[in-house]
């Protein structure tokens, strides 16, 4: 009796170890792209830096470091810079080596800074290690315009076979589309291996149950790379490119894309006269607004409702890195209504138009009515010149017909912002019946300190408007600042 049961529990820890190692086996899993052909089109490598990954204690794999081009504001100019990008796939753990060959590191940066991720430099060598993917931008010695962005991409758990019904596959290599458009019909999938680089745009319009993932990248400079309009249950999923507009569809869901431009209005994700998107874990570095909702725009009609976009990264080096609410249809006004960030880090704000920046803005025009807007844990790093939020109706002639007929409902809860001085925030309306109404701030905290109305001693939020670097206009109801930590 004695031994059957000591058999048993042998048996037990037996099948326990060879699940575990089984499971362990599956947890740990790494990916590397296979590299284009040097004879291809494929855009160019940059050898700025060398970029290993590795399983823990296991052999070190080489990842293709792309060139891809990002926009730095001098003054009032424009440079066109040379930064770096590579990607991989994992799941548990993944150690990673990023060499720098451009310059002798001083210091180095991982972020956005929010993830905490703790590096060591050995022989010019940063050394790090990743738990979960992650998009982030690793920085030697302060340089943003030749940095290295990392996308480290879970696995895929099924990727298609290239020979399925209604699938277009794109392989490992380069791919150049006749014509520079290709144009999805219904019920189509579009798979991009990782490794696989295609030269033109892909348009969805008119179409339905449309798939468009992989790891691949679409090289279309100077436009869009995938272009969504009068469609309805859309994907996009995984991969890089230039820009993303959405315009008079419905339910669309954009999932750890990849958006970095560097040309004139070089918007990421715009929605336009849209309902029901999506856009969750992208990472968007862009040469105008990362993020934009706006109303009848573009030859697209309506409003727009239920917009959300969470766990994303947002890095606008031109103009804004959220801006909602600018463009409508003057005759017939639209509405702007249930829009949500969540989760969301800011990089970088640089906009020279003291009446038109701000991280988080929302410029009423065109008779639009813009209501019922929250933006939560929102981590807004240094800045280099903008505002923190701007909130106004204006009459700006240069883009607007009409002023906007309000603002109303908008909550700022769990903002944080670590940097220098920004320039003054804006809430402002334009008249007696144009107005801002009920704007909530809960936990604002601007270096540490945690902005409330009672700071002041004072009832209103007259006081503390002034700590937080605000200035507050004519036309505003209802302005709180709160704190519930």
């Amino acid at each position: 009796m004695n031994f059957d049961r000591t058999l048993t529990k042998l048996t037990g820890i037996i099948i326990c170890v060879l699940f575990s190692a089984i499971c362990t086996a599956q947890e740990q899993q790494l990916v590397a792209y296979p590299f284009p052909a040097p004879e291809t089109g494929s855009p160019a490598h940059n050898g700025d830096f060398t970029v290993k990954v590795r399983q823990p204690g296991g052999k070190w794999q080489d990842l293709y470091e792309y060139n891809v081009k990002v926009d730095e504001v001098r003054g009032i100019n424009h440079q066109v810079e040379n930064a770096s990008m590579a990607a991989f796939d994992f799941s548990g753990e993944v150690e990673v080596a990023v060499t720098s060959n451009r310059q002798k590191i001083r210091q180095a940066a991982i972020r956005p800074l929010s993830y905490g991720i703790g590096h060591r430099v050995v022989n010019n060598t940063v050394y790090f290690r990743l738990f979960q993917p992650k998009n982030i931008s690793i920085e030697v010695n302060g340089d943003k315009f030749h940095n290295l962005h990392l996308f480290a991409n879970p696995i895929q758990m099924a990727p298609p076979d290239s020979t399925a019904e209604n699938l277009i596959f794109f392989g490992p290599g380069f791919h150049e589309i006749k014509g520079g458009m290709l144009k999805i019909p219904s019920g189509t999938s579009v798979y991009l291996a990782g490794g696989a680089v295609v030269k033109g745009y892909l348009m969805v319009d008119s179409a339905r149950n449309v798939r468009i993932t992989g790891r691949g990248i679409i090289d279309s400079p100077g436009q869009e790379g995938v272009k969504i309009s009068h469609s309805e249950n859309i994907l996009l999923e995984g991969i890089c490119l230039t820009q993303c507009p959405v315009g008079a569809s419905d339910s669309v869901t954009v999932r750890n894309v990849k958006s970095i431009s560097s040309y004139k209005w070089g918007d990421g994700m715009n929605v336009f006269a849209s309902n029901n998107v999506l856009y969750d874990g992208v990472f968007c570095r862009n040469s105008d607004d990362c993020s934009t909702v706006y109303a009848t725009r573009k030859g697209f009609a309506g409003g727009c409702r239920n917009i959300v976009m969470q766990h994303s990264t947002l890095w606008a080096d031109v103009a804004h890195p959220i801006h909602i609410g600018l463009h409508g249809n003057t005759p017939h006004p639209d509405t702007i209504r249930n829009v949500r960030y969540i989760d969301i880090d800011i990089l970088e704000h640089q906009e020279k138009q003291v009446d038109y920046q701000g991280c988080m803005a929302i410029n009423a025009g065109d008779n639009n009515l813009v209501s019922d807007v929250s933006f939560e844990d929102i981590r807004v790093e240094n800045i280099r010149c903008g505002q923190l939020v701007h909130l106004q109706i204006p009459f700006n002639k240069k883009y607007c017909t009409a002023p906007g007929w309000g603002i109303e409902n908008i909550l700022f809860k769990n903002i944080t912002y670590n940097g220098d001085s920004p320039e003054l925030s804006i809430v402002t309306g334009y008249s007696q019946d144009r107005r801002v109404r009920n704007v909530v701030f809960e936990n604002l905290k601007i270096n540490g300190t945690l902005i409330s109305d009672n700071m002041s001693g004072k009832p209103g939020w007259y006081k503390t408007a002034d700590m937080a670097r605000m200035f507050v206009g004519e036309f505003v109801d209802s302005l709180v600042f709160r704190k519930t930590e």
